[in-house]
């Protein structure tokens, strides 16, 4: 398995059999408004543009994980690209119907913690909760994913969410080989933030078993924390050789 981390939570996920992107934002670098505009600077998102060779890259997916709408992880251009190039989605059931109406191919619906067979092996639908308090409400249901392919590591996609009894279960319970988490510490200029914080990031990358890929960073103007500075933090904690950090356009291969 060879992990291609595009931008902010755009990944491809190269499989022997199968290759899956997940959450396609793929519009150009400033197509999107600013999503805070007080706690953080106003830019238009996404700040960055996407590597060179994604193109090349994209060309070879055959399926896609939409984990949620938000504009940062579903554009208008990653829904044309899932459109124009006929990609089958595997999504949460909640987003079948609206998903549907935009034209793209619905392959697999999964509600929480359902669990469907794909190219021979399976993936489940794991519970994912964007956000502190009341906010939750606004932000809507989140998926995350656990993918248990044959002869591939395991990896849980957890998507936008803070540290819940859900999440340490996939953690304990279910032992992923990879775990990605969005560490960008998320927050709108009102209500508490959207993502784990630094602490929860911490506990999260102690409790889980294998690798962990941290992704939502240095890509949309209302997520302040950076790669230096999740750095910075695991190394106090000496947990820095457990986490990969992945700059736009880079990979890593999983074995």
């Amino acid at each position: 398995m060879r992990i291609y981390h595009l931008r902010n939570v755009t990944m491809v996920i190269e499989t022997e059999r199968k290759v899956l992107l997940v959450d396609p934002m793929l519009g150009d670098k400033g197509t999107l408004p600013p999503f805070a505009f007080i706690r953080s600077k106003p830019r238009k998102n996404p700040t960055v543009s996407l590597p060179e060779g994604s193109k090349a890259l994209l060309d070879s997916v055959t399926h896609a994980i939409i984990t949620h709408r938000h504009p940062d992880h579903l554009d208008g251009a990653g829904i044309a690209f899932l459109k124009e190039k006929e990609i089958p989605v595997l999504c949460s059931v909640h987003d079948k119907e609206i998903l549907h109406k935009q034209g793209l191919a619905i392959h697999k619906t999964f509600d929480y913690w359902e669990q469907k067979e794909f190219s021979g092996g399976y993936i489940t639908g794991i519970p994912a909760t964007h956000g502190y308090g009341f906010v939750t409400k606004f932000m809507g249901d989140v998926m995350g994913f656990l993918l248990e392919l044959p002869g591939e590591p395991s990896i849980y996609l957890s998507s936008d969410t803070i540290f819940t009894n859900g999440v340490n279960q996939v953690l304990t319970e279910y032992g992923p080989d990879v775990s990605v988490v969005a560490c960008g510490s998320a927050q709108f200029d009102i209500f508490r933030p959207l993502l784990m914080n630094m602490d929860e990031i911490i506990q999260f990358v102690r409790q889980s078993p294998g690798k962990v890929i941290a992704n939502h960073l240095e890509a949309i103007n209302h997520c302040p924390t950076t790669r230096k500075q999740l750095r910075n933090m695991l190394e106090e904690e000496k947990l820095q050789d457990k986490v990969f950090i992945p700059n736009d356009g880079e990979s890593i291969e999983l074995l």
